[in-house]
């Protein structure tokens, strides 16, 4: 699966550790930006989570112009029109995105609206529709899973049409990520374990999808060890600055990784569950990301063996038989989702979610083979197989 030719491209500035938040001031003035406004959900405020950015910001002489704390977690076109307006009537010159994956998204497509123009926002959708780049536009992550901030895409909800509006462009990526651990001590368990599993899900397909390449392989192994050698011991003590920190580390690096080398069954699945029975993306990864490698298991045995050395560590690795190591390592991820089922209750199977009915299956199936990310995937998909492996892990 060696590609000839590949392209690389990440030119997102990742400004991180545990004072990364206090840089935000300088990045802004560097690009002439004075008033920025802040866009984020309410969770993140209550948890005070704005008071270090706001703080630094002041330290610097620097006014926070406005601050949407509104985000749902489904961002819809209504919203990003709403922040839009104020963003004009307060005359803001950039944006500091702060939260998950849904106010991370939601700020890219604010971007768009506000350095485009106009208050429809389907107008933009698709790939290659921007031409210029948009106004300055910081990213502060508090979740260690989506890698939002370093993709060019985004995903917003047309509620009217009932669909996902997709965004693709590489001037949605931010001028700059910062990756400050203090934003994810907060994390209650279950998000902690989806959003770790998330990333995990991210780098494993980056590494065993079809346009894998060594640039991004080299992120997405980093990102797994990172993972594997952080994700329970954070569970197990959830105010582990330095764990954070590498979990926050490994999901941009996992971002870095799959916006470059693309996804595969994993995510097709996943997306088509959460648009059909709503249940969070993390969760979804974590899901079915053993039952896609056991599908996919022939076609990439020999990348997959080769993460056995980052998931377990030298001495499994070395231990185990070449012609075992692909199996070991499906069996390590379905060791560390027990793990986390352990800790949390993080559900393994459809059934434990309680959320889908096996009535839904088929049609999950039938919108997954819809899914773009299923171009990528190593081996070719029928309904059939999705199916099967969609049955798989119902129980």
């Amino acid at each position: 699966m060696t590609n000839k030719y590949y392209e690389f491209f990440c030119p997102v500035k990742v400004i991180a550790g545990k004072a990364a938040l206090e840089h935000i001031p300088y990045e802004l003035t560097g690009l002439a930006a004075k008033r920025p406004m802040i866009i984020t959900d309410k969770g993140v405020r209550a948890a005070g989570l704005l008071d270090p950015v706001i703080a630094a910001c002041e330290e610097s002489g620097l006014e926070i112009v406005s601050i949407y704390d509104d985000v749902p977690p489904d961002s819809s076109t209504t919203v990003v029109r709403d922040i839009a307006a104020v963003y004009r009537k307060e005359k803001c010159d950039s944006i500091i995105a702060v939260g998950g994956g849904s106010a991370i998204d939601t700020g890219k497509a604010v971007n768009i609206l506000v350095s485009e123009g106009g208050d429809d926002i389907a107008r933009y959708t698709g790939a290659g529709v921007l031409k210029h780049p948009l106004k300055p536009f910081f990213v502060v992550p508090t979740t260690a899973g989506t890698g939002s901030e370093v993709t060019s895409v985004a995903v917003i909800t047309d509620e009217k049409k009932g669909v996902k509006l997709p965004f693709t462009s590489s001037f949605l990526l931010p001028n700059a990520a910062i990756i400050d651990p203090r934003m994810t001590l907060t994390l209650p368990p279950h998000i902690t374990a989806a959003t770790g599993m998330d990333a995990l899900t991210h780098a494993v397909e980056a590494f065993t999808c079809m346009a894998k390449n060594p640039l991004s392989d080299a992120y997405a192994t980093a990102a797994i060890k990172k993972i594997s050698q952080s994700l329970l011991a954070v569970m197990d003590n959830p105010k582990d600055q330095d764990g954070r920190l590498e979990l926050a580390q490994a999901s941009t690096m996992a971002g870095i990784a799959f916006s470059n080398s693309m996804v595969g069954l994993v995510h097709s699945l996943g997306h088509a569950t959460g648009a059909i029975c709503h249940l969070p993306h993390g969760l979804c990864m974590s899901l079915y990301l053993p039952y896609v490698l056991e599908f996919n298991l022939e076609s990439i045995r020999e990348s997959l063996g080769e993460l056995l050395l980052y998931l377990e560590g030298p001495e499994v690795y070395s231990a185990t038989p070449a012609s075992r190591r692909a199996e070991a390592s499906i069996s390590a991820i379905r060791k560390l989702r027990d793990a986390l089922h352990k800790r949390c209750e993080l559900p393994r199977t459809l059934k434990e979610t309680g959320k889908v009915l096996e009535t839904q299956l088929e049609a999950i199936a039938r919108q997954a083979l819809d899914d773009g990310s299923i171009m990528f995937n190593p081996r070719e998909v029928t309904l059939e197989d999705a199916l099967s492996v969609l049955r798989r892990a119902w129980a």
